[in-house]
């Protein structure tokens, strides 16, 4: 079983799901997938300040430059904000192995919700329902 979320959603996720009230297995699970959603968070920001030293170059400490304002030094703005839309686009997949019953449990968990969300949040639960909807048991079509 897997499931597959998309970069732009990582952080609006592991902050919609640390809202919910959970117990026992559920809260376990939860707490799991939050786990893995961090470890990928960092992974992301790491790949993006590398992305952003490319457009802005590094100062003699390594470190992107920055205009007077406090903002990065950005060369191709334009440049920048296609490639990091595009690396934002690409998914992050959890599946197999340990993760099956976590992801069985997180699936239960999504389809099961029933409070209302609205804005950002109603855009994230959309994205989490998709996700865990589409992942599929090894061997299914």
């Amino acid at each position: 079983m897997q499931v597959k979320i998309q970069y732009k959603y990582v952080i609006e996720a592991i902050n919609f799901l640390s809202n919910m009230n959970l117990k026992g297995k559920q809260s376990i699970h939860r707490t799991r997938f939050i786990k893995h959603l961090n470890e990928k968070l960092k992974q992301i920001s790491e790949e993006e300040l590398e992305l952003i030293k490319e457009f802005a170059g590094v100062d003699e400490k390594g470190n992107p430059n920055r205009r007077e304002d406090g903002n990065f030094d950005i060369k191709n703005v334009d440049d920048f904000l296609k490639q990091q839309k595009e690396y934002f686009q690409e998914y992050y997949v959890i599946e197999g192995g340990d993760a099956h019953g976590m992801i069985k449990t997180m699936k239960g968990i999504i389809e099961n919700y029933d409070k209302e969300v609205s804005g950002k949040e109603a855009d994230t639960f959309e994205h989490l329902y998709t996700a865990f909807e589409n992942s599929k048991e090894k061997g299914e079509e």
